[in-house]
């Protein structure tokens, strides 16, 4: 029975554990590569997921993001090495694979000319599920996805974020434990683009679903992952939570404010020319360099109470995502876009990720 129709404080997962491990390092589990032609597009790349868990692999244009969720759901192969997905292996049990995920792509697989119900119907259809199975648990999923007084409706006459929440809705009627994301709110308004964030995040917090998703969106990668990987060139160039992402840059400092110029001086004096008065404020806080962490914070502190300074207050400054992006992609040259065109323009020609109701139907037959 799908987990919509069960009480959500009832469901619990199996534990952490480790579900999709892509590894260059190892001979097992692993994607040795991916190329068209002469045209290397994934140059051995390492991933281990969590269940349970949001993973955002971030890229520039052309880094290879779509094409490793083409290999993870089964839609093409990889050139060597091997991959599994829930503990099936992407090769040579795709059929395995397939029953566990659910895809939503870059473009929304819904039928214009059905109404939201419809769309859900059909997917029940798909998956099989007794018609009145299929009723309640869209019944659910309209709610949840506040679509409920559209419900009805031509989805021709949906918003893009109703078109995307339903296009989500209709991916989780296979009931999928891992849910591949790829670039979900590209070309969406910033409101309708935290509403599906509020989706994603609660259905990783309430019913243990896993996500992978990419994006090129550095706030969305920010706001919802627990991890994340950058691509560039098809390789992993650095993998992290977004604070150990932000700590391996240059730029971070503390910042240190003060009530008056004498404790300002001394400070200056207590912590050498490598401190600076930060520009554009009341000329009363001062910044020292630091990579964010506790021993730097704690090492500052000390340093105030050996030389006896009041601070009026303490702050930590690290990078954004955008500095880490721009500083780890430099040789890309090229930098997140808010179109979605723009995300297809410097792509090698690789078959479009279909919906989760391609891979439904291909799997029916």
């Amino acid at each position: 029975m799908n987990r919509f129709l069960d009480k959500i404080d009832s469901f619990t997962t199996a534990g952490h554990f480790v579900f999709m491990t892509l590894s260059s390092a190892h001979a097992n589990r692993c994607i040795q590569g991916k190329a068209y032609g002469d045209k290397t597009v994934l140059d051995g790349i390492d991933i281990t997921v969590a269940e349970g868990t949001v993973f955002s692999l971030l890229g520039p244009n052309g880094a290879g993001k779509t094409t490793t969720v083409q290999i993870l759901t089964t839609l093409i192969a990889a050139d060597g090495g091997e991959c599994a997905v829930g503990g099936h292996d992407v090769a040579t049990d795709r059929g395995g694979v397939r029953e566990l995920i659910g895809v939503t792509g870059q473009f929304a697989a819904v039928d214009e000319l059905l109404t939201g119900r419809e769309n859900l119907h059909m997917m029940g259809d798909l998956n099989h599920l007794p018609r009145r199975e299929t009723r309640v648990l869209a019944d659910r999923l309209l709610e949840r996805f506040d679509l409920v007084e559209a419900a009805d409706n031509p989805a021709s006459t949906y918003s893009g974020g109703m078109t995307r929440r339903l296009d989500l809705a209709m991916t989780l009627v296979g009931d999928p434990r891992v849910i591949f994301l790829d670039e979900p709110t590209t070309g969406l308004d910033p409101r309708s683009r935290r509403s599906i964030w509020e989706i994603i995040r609660g259905l990783v917090d309430d019913l243990g679903v896993t996500v992978f998703l990419t994006t090129q969106y550095l706030e969305e990668a920010d706001h919802l992952a627990d991890r994340i990987a950058v691509l560039d060139n098809g390789r992993i160039v650095a993998e992290g939570t977004a604070a150990e992402l932000k700590r391996l840059i240059p730029g971070g400092h503390i910042r240190i404010d003060f009530s008056d110029q004498p404790d300002l001086a001394a400070a200056r004096r207590a912590f050498g020319s490598t401190a600076k008065i930060v520009e554009g404020t009341d000329g009363l806080t001062l910044a020292v360099p630091s990579d964010g962490g506790v021993r730097s914070l704690r090492a500052v502190l000390d340093v105030l109470d050996a030389e006896n300074i009041e601070a009026g207050g303490i702050s930590v400054h690290t990078p954004n995502l955008d500095d880490v992006f721009l500083t780890l992609t430099g040789g890309s040259g090229q930098q997140p876009q808010d179109e979605a065109q723009g995300a297809h323009a410097a792509r090698p020609r690789t078959p479009t990720v279909p919906s989760h109701a391609t891979i439904e139907q291909e799997t029916l037959r």
